[in-house]
């Protein structure tokens, strides 16, 4: 009764009151989940989840001796989880003294998102530079699944020497389109359509066109490397940007994807099957 008393009872004050409590509790939830996620405590948590369901079957059906293992398990689970999540403990703790606890997520994506540009930038300048032709789409809202089953599943993580590596010739991936969602790497050696526009220059070659195709199906951003002259381009909403430099490229690119604040950087990939080089 008095829990229920708790409730039937309410000030409009103690509602309010009740209600930023409950919030304050689910937000501090959240920015636990957020702070081990990627971390071997996911699973750890798993594995705690796991006895505390067991822990209730034994209540619910007698099963005492198994219920008291688990129990006792329950007992000293405290102190084991300190000692298991020691290092997380310690990195929280090291945060809320830098006062960067609440400010994580924002700053974690900006890092990421910075993260993910250099290494395109990087991985375009190295295969400009040495003539290394590639061709790569950045999935937008629309999805790019179809042309994702076309070719070889990877689902990396990006990196520069990870996407020079599947463009150099003569290697099983590198005749194909790299595609990248979020930040992974989705697929290698996919196809990608062909632009059937009569206005496109005949010095393009299927790279080109494969960009250009890709663009005029779905909002994609696509980078093109050409193999004959080590060009830098670029197209998004059916629109071609040719011979870019380094800077340029990644001004653009941060632009059409992010907008024009500096800190929000995303990207994601593509490389197309073409006998004929762009």
């Amino acid at each position: 009764m008095p829990f229920i008393d708790q409730f039937t009872d309410l000030t409009p004050v103690n509602a309010l009151v009740n209600m930023l409590d409950v919030l304050l509790v689910w937000f501090v939830i959240y920015k636990i989940f957020t702070l081990i996620k990627g971390t071997k405590a996911v699973q750890l948590l798993k594995g705690i989840f796991v006895i505390v369901i067991v822990r209730v079957l034994t209540q619910t059906f007698g099963l005492d001796t198994l219920g008291w293992m688990m129990q006792k398990i329950i007992d000293w689970g405290f102190l084991a989880v300190i000692i298991i999540f020691q290092p997380e403990l310690r990195r929280a703790l090291e945060q809320i003294g830098r006062g960067k606890l609440f400010a994580r997520t924002s700053l974690q994506e900006a890092e990421e998102q910075n993260r993910l540009i250099e290494a395109v930038s990087k991985s375009v300048s190295y295969m400009a530079k040495r003539r290394i032709g590639a061709l790569i789409s950045i999935e937008r809202e629309t999805g790019l699944s179809d042309y994702i089953e076309t070719g070889i599943q990877m689902n990396s993580e990006i990196t520069s020497e990870l996407l020079i590596n599947i463009f150099i010739p003569n290697t099983p991936l590198h005749d194909g389109a790299v595609i990248m969602q979020k930040n992974k790497i989705a697929a290698a050696a996919c196809y990608l359509p062909l632009s059937e526009s009569p206005f496109i220059s005949k010095e393009l070659g299927t790279r080109h066109r494969a960009a250009l195709g890709i663009s005029e199906v779905t909002d994609a951003i696509t980078i093109i490397v050409s193999e004959e002259t080590g060009a830098v381009s670029l197209t998004s909403n059916g629109d071609l940007h040719r011979n870019l430099s380094i800077e340029e490229f990644e001004r653009r690119l941060r632009k059409v994807w992010f907008g024009p604040e500096p800190e929000l950087v995303s990207t994601s990939k593509w490389t197309w099957r073409g006998k004929k080089n762009g």
